[in-house]
């Protein structure tokens, strides 16, 4: 596995029909605070809100200067829409010590939520884990109580592997979460209609 594949941070870039998956810029701040301030796209997240601007400032500084697809690492991308250059969100991934499974995880802007544009950004973001890093297997987590996001799990074909009951504790109370999962040679069926040797 190449994981200097991208030796600038600059140079990260992935596309879909309607986005594309880039390194942050400093242009993308305002956008950043403005969604992450949201209480709705918070309410399952980590972070309180008003999310603070000193924090969103060190967020980008280490973002871009972050190198993708290294072991023990989250790597941060943000959401640029086509058509109108926009950042409206921003997706992650985390590559496992092992070098051959990640986590995945999105946070969309409300203003583009319901429009399909978060699956495309992680059929997308799938492609580049299971086509270009080869990687085994994908990993999810969602909040029970958060069906657009176990739902967009369920579209991408993502199999249920289990439920952790109350083993968050976020914002006050015990949160529970579903555990998703994808292969390698099941996204490659999915999208492409291979059967693997064996299957």
């Amino acid at each position: 596995m190449n994981w200097a594949r991208y030796p600038a941070s600059n140079m990260f870039r992935l596309e879909s029909p309607r986005l594309v998956l880039r390194t942050f810029e400093d242009r993308d701040l305002e956008a950043f605070i403005r969604y992450r301030s949201d209480p709705e796209v918070a309410r399952y997240q980590s972070w309180e809100v008003p999310y603070p601007r000193d924090k969103a400032m060190e967020f980008l500084e280490r973002a871009k200067s972050a190198v993708p697809a290294v072991p023990g690492e989250w790597y941060q991308m943000a959401l640029e829409r086509k058509d109108n250059g926009e950042m409206i969100g921003d997706c992650a991934f985390y590559l496992l010590p092992d070098g051959q499974q990640a986590e995945m995880t999105i946070t969309l802007s409300r203003a583009h939520q319901g429009q399909g544009l978060a699956r495309e950004a992680l059929e997308r973001l799938l492609e580049y884990l299971f086509g270009e890093l080869k990687l085994h297997r994908v990993r999810a987590n969602a909040d029970v109580e958060n069906h657009p996001s176990w739902q967009l799990m369920v579209r991408l074909g993502m199999r249920l592997e289990g439920t952790f009951v109350q083993s968050l504790w976020l914002k006050g109370h015990w949160a529970s979460e579903y555990a998703y999962a994808i292969l390698r040679e099941e996204w490659e069926e999915k999208r492409h209609g291979t059967v693997q040797p064996g299957g």
